[in-house]
């Protein structure tokens, strides 16, 4: 995954961081970034065969010792992404306390190689908590782009708030990353969350905006093999916007299913044909290898992105990869999604987060989370003497779901986890949520047939695309129409839902005191237009001690 480290010495003085195959309402879409080959519009000096840092930099899971930092070189003009060209280039770089890289903390070097696709990272250690650094990568006499960084707090540190970007869904052929730029514009992000869809696995033009391509991706084909998916990653990370955050701020990301393929499950997927497409395990050994050599992440457990990470006493957070082990999604308004023997996260995935939220000492325990954990259902049969009726007909007990690839389609591993919230009286459990393309704030009910009379475990909020289609996209009507008119009538229907915006695409800013945990969403004014400004639309938030959301009228 990584290129071969040769050295690294750290300062002395540290003492002195789909359309043909999708649901209505998960969206799919793909990437790219040239409509011809990428060497073709090199610059004059990269086709003298000069070392280029074409893809930016970034850095990703802060330590509160540590970072993460990644790159890729591109050490000839032919050596572009999933080419396999290319020949071994020595990689340094260097880690300071200041912009100028007046006072160097780290440095060290490696080889990137074709077989890594010439992505670097470098794990660097013994740095200070809560500290800015700024990077840099340098290979043939180049230096790469300068980027800031920051290290988490210590783990016992008494940290007094806590700001973090977060986004899902960037669809490259769906419009411009204006979200990764006015998130990169703030300057007051400890870190980013990118809860899934990273990048998109269809073919240009099968998914876009309203069906226009905004701009069309690389390659143009279906991703599916090894050197697809590299080629697909590569064109992403050329995008300005998305370089621009990444060298803000590093990067706590987890993957969902378009980073494979449409409603990926652990045996196959919507959008794969098996034997036409290959098959599913060597597309999937090729997409997490590609992840893992583009993406600044740090597998805890090798081949899974399922990690947990420490903000001091303030906050922990707890990543969850819910395609790698689940089963196959059930047939909505089916008795199946109650079946004990089917799983979203995996027996051992599942004790380890039930461990590791039993034992939390901190005041927040937030949890990254692709897919939506609280109920979205119609038709439900709320009171309990209609509960046998909905077993004895085979109907869902806690009605019919409408998206049975979220947490509505594996209930018995919600209901174990919510048991296990309640039962050990775990409170400040904050779900962070993407993948619907709609904006939501939810309570996460024990028992959403009773709710509001039975307990909120816990809290959710769910961010919208950045560019992926959502409802008003889907049936093309003008941007809030669907909103007015499914809004009411979701909420009606779901207790729990303090509100929702099924039409806008933004992302956004959690915000952590020890008093409460905030979102605030931000709307893009158009997605399709390179310099859409963006606004602030609402904020929600948890007050702790509640497991339940409120409004509140002002942002951060």
């Amino acid at each position: 995954m990584t290129s071969r480290h040769r050295s690294s010495e750290a300062s002395q003085d540290l003492n002195s961081r789909s359309p043909r195959r999708r649901t209505v309402v998960k969206a799919a879409a793909a990437t790219a970034v040239l409509a011809g080959p990428l060497a073709a519009a090199l610059p004059a000096r990269a086709a003298a065969d000069t070392p280029r840092f074409l893809h930016g930099v970034a850095s990703g899971d802060p330590l509160p010792d540590g970072v993460l930092l990644w790159t890729r070189v591109t050490p000839t003009a032919e050596a572009v992404p999933g080419s396999g060209l290319g020949p071994d280039t020595e990689v340094s770089w260097v880690v300071a306390r200041d912009k100028a890289f007046s006072t160097i903390v780290a440095k060290g070097s490696t080889t990137a190689t074709a077989a890594s696709d010439h992505t670097v990272k470098a794990d660097i250690r013994g740095l200070e908590p809560a500290t800015d650094y700024w990077f840099r990568f340098s290979a043939g006499g180049t230096d790469s782009p300068a980027a800031r960084t920051r290290t988490a707090p210590d783990a016992d540190a008494a940290v007094t708030g806590l700001r973090f970007g977060v986004v899902s869904c960037a669809n490259w052929e769906g419009g411009y990353f204006a979200s990764y730029r006015h998130l990169a514009a703030r300057g007051d992000l400890d870190a980013w969350l990118h809860l899934g869809d990273y990048i998109y696995e269809y073919k240009s033009g099968e998914y876009a905006a309203r069906g226009t391509v905004v701009r069309p991706h690389a390659p143009a084909n279906e991703i599916l093999t090894l050197a697809d998916y590299r080629t697909r990653h590569g064109a992403y990370k050329t995008d300005p916007d998305l370089q621009a955050l990444h060298a803000k701020a590093p990067v706590v990301a987890i993957w969902d299913d378009h980073e494979f393929a449409d409603n990926a499950w652990s045996g196959g997927a919507v959008n794969h044909t098996e034997g036409a497409e290959g098959t599913w395990t060597d597309r999937k050994t090729a997409a997490k290898q590609a992840y893992f050599e583009w993406m600044p992440v740090r597998p805890a457990i090798a081949g899974t992105t399922y990690r947990r990470l420490r903000f001091g006493k303030l906050a922990d957070l707890s990543l969850l990869d819910l395609r790698s082990f689940r089963s196959q999604q059930a047939a909505s308004g089916s008795g199946s999604v109650d079946d004990p023997d089917r799983t979203i996260t995996g027996r051992a995935q599942l004790d380890w987060l039930k461990a590791g939220l039993k034992a939390s000492d901190t005041t927040w325990r937030l949890v990254g989370n692709s897919v939506m954990i609280a109920p979205f259902v119609v038709g439900s049969l709320s009171a309990e003497l209609l509960k046998p009726l909905a077993k004895l007909l085979g109907l869902p007990q806690e009605g019919l779901a409408v998206n049975t690839d979220q947490w509505d389609g594996y209930t018995d591993d919600r209901r174990e986890l919510l048991a296990h919230l309640t039962s050990n009286a775990i409170r400040n459990t904050v779900f962070l949520t993407g993948d619907i393309h709609m904006a939501w704030a939810n309570d996460v009910p024990v028992d959403a047939g009773t709710y509001p009379l039975s307990a909120s475990a816990a809290t959710e909020f769910v961010v919208t695309s950045v560019t992926s289609d959502n409802l008003d996209d889907i049936v093309k009507v003008p941007e809030g129409t669907v909103s007015a008119l499914a809004s009411p009538v979701i909420r009606a229907t779901n207790r729990h839902v303090h509100w929702v915006d099924t039409d806008r695409h933004g992302y956004g800013v959690l915000d952590i005191t020890a008093e409460r945990a905030q979102m605030d969403y931000y709307v893009l004014s158009d997605r399709t237009d390179q310099n859409a400004t963006s606004s602030w639309e609402r904020s929600y938030r948890t007050r702790s001690g509640t497991q339940k959301v409120e409004r509140t009228y002002d942002p951060v």
